[in-house]
């Protein structure tokens, strides 16, 4: 528990405090309302439905003021980058910006259940209400609406009146359901599966945001739950008179006798989300602006395994290390934009991207480069934007673990090392670094072997050969592969990459290598970055855990994810 508290005690905290106000809007917003006194004739129809509907409607809006603020990337950057307070554990907690989105986006999807089966229980009663034919109070009070416009308290006002008719046809009804089935959409829409395999369908279908907010804020307009008003309680208080409306003779001429009147809920949906929509909207027209400048790729590289590298330039563009981009093509779609990962070093005069094929967009941006036109097609970027990897350097020892095309930001991380040992940057704090990168095949390896046999000799040459070591894990391989390496096992260099260092086959044994690391800088902070799958990162999370020392004077592993 303790090595786990290293690594997470802030994001426990935000945890705590966020579930702690869930907790506490509920409670007190369910109490309210099963207790308000302006509220007993309504509740005399409803039920405790009410209060359920009511409590999950103000934690809906609370949760909704939340859930775009994490996708707000310019102002995370401006968090992580240029905000002097933001030392590197609150820019640790940026970085589970998506994670938290999640979070709330699955607490909506809960809250949205209990809202609506409560209100489907509030229409059936207040069905059933409108239709009885006895002296109940509430059938009294579903029939005041024949007594004036501000006395009803029922909106059912007649017995032909269905539940269906009234999701459907009332302001509240029909938005409530537009809202349920764009969310619906969205939350389904967004798991692992579809984002990997047809991003386009979480692309668009998370769109149906804007259709969530305009009908959230549309949804209470009506007022169609009512309770007593304040002149009226003070002329008629419910738990004086409420028993002289089912016993009132035509020649009352009691205190009680007038009838009580009522008013809506106000809308207050727009106070809450009022604030993050505009901040969001401020977000978007900035990035549509950033988005229209003018980027020209200068050079296009076609590398093994299907890999394409573009260099680009683009006015006013400044990038750390570790930075990811959005990228548009035009002619391929004029609303997808997809996020890549910067292998460019901020002391290049151009940016880079390599774009791995994995879907029908990226197959596409790949053939379209390849057909070698006169005129080459029109990029889009918006970013650059922060992510865990601008830290890397804020550590003394680093580990970089990527897998397959996940190496694409730990290139820019190297080739940034490698500019500073170029110019004999005297302020690097960063004194050792490892580096782990996994792939299933051989050809992945060919596009980084000319960075790594750079780095190597150059370090060589500056006596800091100790500075990098580097393992290359290849987890596929057949019959053919392992028989040339057995050949070839006592020559200087490796067979498969080239490089001093060998190859190793298989996966890496994750305790046996920090443990080593452990061992090699007992007082040190390590920083463990992964741009990788969710399997590899519970693995190293694990190993964080298990070799990090509350002891301020031992070694602390903390560990940093690429999400975007």
């Amino acid at each position: 528990m303790g090595n786990w508290l290293v690594n997470h005690w802030l994001s426990a905290a935000v945890l705590a405090a966020w579930l702690g106000i869930n907790i506490f809007l509920f409670t007190y917003y369910f109490l309210f309302f099963d207790r308000d006194e302006r509220y007993f004739y309504t509740r005399a129809i409803l039920g405790s439905a009410l209060a359920w509907a009511r409590a999950s409607a103000k934690c809906l809006n609370f949760n909704s003021m939340l859930i775009l603020l994490p996708v707000c990337r310019n102002l995370l950057s401006f968090l992580r980058g240029t905000c002097s307070c933001c030392r590197r554990t609150l820019r640790k907690q940026l970085d589970h910006n998506l994670a938290f989105h999640k979070l709330v986006a699955y607490t909506l999807a809960l809250l949205t259940a209990v809202h609506t089966i409560a209100h489907l229980f509030n229409l059936e009663r207040y069905n059933g209400s409108q239709q009885a034919t006895d002296s109940s109070l509430p059938a009294v009070l579903s029939k005041m609406h024949l007594q004036g416009s501000n006395k009803w308290l029922n909106p059912i006002h007649s017995n032909q009146t269905t539940v269906e008719y009234v999701a459907f046809t009332t302001i509240p009804g029909l938005t409530g359901v537009i809202i349920t089935l764009a969310l619906i959409l969205m939350v389904t829409s967004s798991t692992e599966f579809i984002r990997r395999n047809y991003f386009e369908v979480f692309w668009y279908t998370h769109h149906l945001f804007i259709i969530y907010f305009a009908g959230l804020v549309i949804h209470g307009i009506a007022g169609l739950v009512r309770g007593q008003t304040e002149e009226s309680i003070k002329e008629v208080h419910p738990h004086h008179c409420a028993q002289y409306l089912t016993h009132k003779d035509e020649y009352c001429n009691h205190e009680c006798c007038k009838d009580p009147e009522f008013g809506s809920i106000p809308a207050e949906s727009w106070k809450w989300v009022l604030a993050p929509v505009l901040l969001y909207i401020f977000e978007r027209i900035l990035r549509v602006w950033r988005a229209r400048q003018k980027v020209v790729v200068t050079k296009v590289v076609m590398h093994p395994a299907r890999v394409l590298e573009l260099q680009m330039q683009k006015k006013g563009l400044h990038m750390e290390v570790g930075q990811y981009i959005f990228v548009n093509c035009p002619s391929i779609s004029l609303l997808e934009w997809h996020p890549f990962t910067l292998t460019s070093a901020p002391e290049e005069d151009f940016f880079s991207i390599h774009i791995r094929a994995a879907g029908d967009w990226t197959e596409r941006l790949i053939d379209t480069f390849q057909q070698q036109k006169p005129e080459m097609p029109r990029i889009e970027v918006d970013g650059p934007f922060g992510t865990a990897s601008e830290d890397v350097f804020q550590y003394e020892v680093a580990m970089l673990v990527g897998a397959g095309i996940g190496v694409t930001p730990f290139a820019s991380i190297l080739k940034s090392i490698w500019y500073k040992f170029q110019q004999g940057d005297q302020t690097l704090k960063t004194k050792k670094i490892y580096f782990y990168w996994l792939c299933r095949d051989t050809e992945a390896f060919a596009w980084f072997n000319d960075l790594l046999a750079s780095l190597e000799q150059r370090m060589a040459e500056s006596g800091k050969a100790d500075f990098l070591t580097y393992r290359l894990f290849l987890t596929g391989w057949d019959t053919s592969i392992a028989n040339n390496v057995v050949l070839r096992f006592d020559t200087a260099v490796d067979t498969v990459t080239g490089l001093r260092h060998k190859t190793i086959f298989g996966r890496p044994m994750w305790n046996s290598e920090f443990t080593a690391v452990a061992a090699a800088h007992p007082r040190s902070v390590v920083g463990v970055f992964l741009c990788g799958p969710g399997p590899l990162a519970k693995s190293l999370q694990k190993s964080c855990h298990q070799h990090s020392s509350l002891d301020p004077r031992k070694v602390k592993f903390y560990f940093n994810k690429e999400n975007f």
